[in-house]
């Protein structure tokens, strides 16, 4: 069972469906009674999986750009315990898992995803036909969930699911009823016009239990590339000064470049999008460690997937040119020293390629291993658990992926390379 993180609160004791599970050496114990013995067999059998484990791997990069060859992590209770190229000190009881073909990294974060968009053909002709319940996304996200991890990535920032249906996919997650990627919420994403109204909405939005608010500040999605602001300057800065107060953060969406000048203004803890950004934006964005989140491949995503989504050949055009923009805006951010952030605005058929962005950063002039910085400690620092997330070191979560090759000379070791996953101590996936 997938243990809960203290990043999130827990609304209700975790559940223990060991009990109706078959387990090797455990009966299934009798409706009407549970003897003591059987309970004890299950108590030994739950002790046993959770013996410490000792991961061999060839290289590791630990996240703080250490490379270290032959080297040893030792997990124990969903935390890294112990990382160093010695056997001493190992518990005697440890299981031994032989990764020495591959490289280990951090186990990833995708800072903007939309988990609960999954197209079931079923129910309609493309992804953006269908009618789908809540309830009904809650089920399906589990499939775009197994697919974030296959992608190396084991933690995502939602921004924007209807009726808190990121939140059901978050515990539902956490309590060990499917696998998936560890999730930091924002709920339904907000676009009020004034300051009272936008106030509100964030209120309502952290009363709920999300600790990021997202604010569409422009238009802009799928097939539309259009730039125009929606949303003026001082109701973001109402959003943030709320958001601030109680220690939650805001994530603003601009397609256009005065809705990314008015979201800095304001003080917004992440931009996403954004093409045509000024330099004099850009540095304010730098000053004030304001994180980008460019989305430069969900463009690409989109052209390659035209066909499902029956998009025209004049959109196509957009989307290209849009993509050039992105990248060449990317590039004058890497230049004027704006930190990045790796989100991949994963939605439908896009899970599973949540990587991609990577390869985009490489040709907007950042070095593979500063690349690799956007899915880690730079992602990991914007969501405010640097002491957590995006490294291999004692003390932080087990979140560990184990590649093919070296990413942090070849990029595309990471994102197309990827053979095993380790989430809070248990591996969720190998290849």
């Amino acid at each position: 069972m997938t243990r809960r993180t203290a990043l999130t609160p827990s609304p209700q004791p975790i559940r223990q469906p060991f009990l109706s599970r078959d387990r090797k050496g455990v009966g299934q114990p009798r409706p009407q009674a549970i003897t003591s013995s059987c309970l004890l067999l299950v108590c030994l059998a739950t002790f046993a999986s959770a013996a410490p484990k000792a991961l061999l791997f060839g290289k590791l990069w630990d996240g703080a750009g250490k490379v270290t060859n032959n080297a040893i992590v030792v997990v124990d209770g969903g935390r890294i315990t112990q990382v160093s190229t010695s056997k001493s000190g190992i518990p005697r009881n440890a299981e031994w898992i032989d990764l020495r073909r591959f490289s280990a990294l951090p186990g990833l974060i995708d800072a903007h995803t939309h988990i609960t968009y999954y197209w079931e053909p079923k129910l309609g002709k493309t992804p953006l036909s269908q009618k789908i319940h809540p309830a009904a996304k809650v089920h399906l996200a589990a499939e775009n969930a197994r697919l974030t991890l296959s992608s190396g990535v084991t933690t995502i920032r939602n921004l924007h699911a209807a009726a808190d249906t990121d939140i059901a996919v978050r515990d539902l997650i956490d309590h060990g009823f499917f696998p998936g990627p560890r999730l930091f919420t924002a709920g339904q994403g907000l676009s009020a016009k004034t300051p009272a109204d936008m106030e509100a909405l964030v209120k309502q939005r952290i009363k709920a239990g999300h600790p990021w608010i997202k604010i569409f500040a422009s238009k802009g999605g799928f097939d539309s590339v259009d730039t125009e602001q929606t949303v003026p300057f001082e109701a973001m800065q109402a959003a943030v000064e709320a958001a601030h107060a109680v220690g939650h953060k805001v994530a603003i969406h601009s397609y256009g470049p005065s809705g990314v000048r008015d979201a800095a203004r304001a003080g917004a803890d992440s931009i996403e999008h954004g093409i045509d950004i000024d330099d004099e934006t850009l540095r304010l964005m730098a000053q004030r460690k304001i994180y980008w989140v460019p989305t430069i491949d969900h463009n690409r995503y989109y052209m390659d997937a035209r066909h499902e989504y029956g998009f025209t050949d004049e959109a196509m055009a957009n989307l290209r040119q849009y993509v050039e923009k992105n990248l060449e805006t990317a590039r004058r951010a890497v230049k004027a020293g704006v930190k990045l952030v790796m989100g991949s605005d994963a939605v439908y058929t896009m899970f599973g390629q949540n990587t991609r962005e990577l390869e985009w950063f490489v040709k907007a002039g950042l070095t593979p291993e500063e690349a690799l910085h956007t899915a880690t400690t730079n992602a990991a620092a914007m969501l405010g658990v640097p002491e957590q997330l995006g490294r291999i070191a004692p003390g932080t979560f087990a979140d560990i992926i184990a590649v093919e090759g070296e990413p942090w000379k070849d990029i595309q070791a990471v994102t197309e390379r990827v053979r095993w996953v380790m989430k809070d101590g248990e591996v969720v996936f190998r290849r």
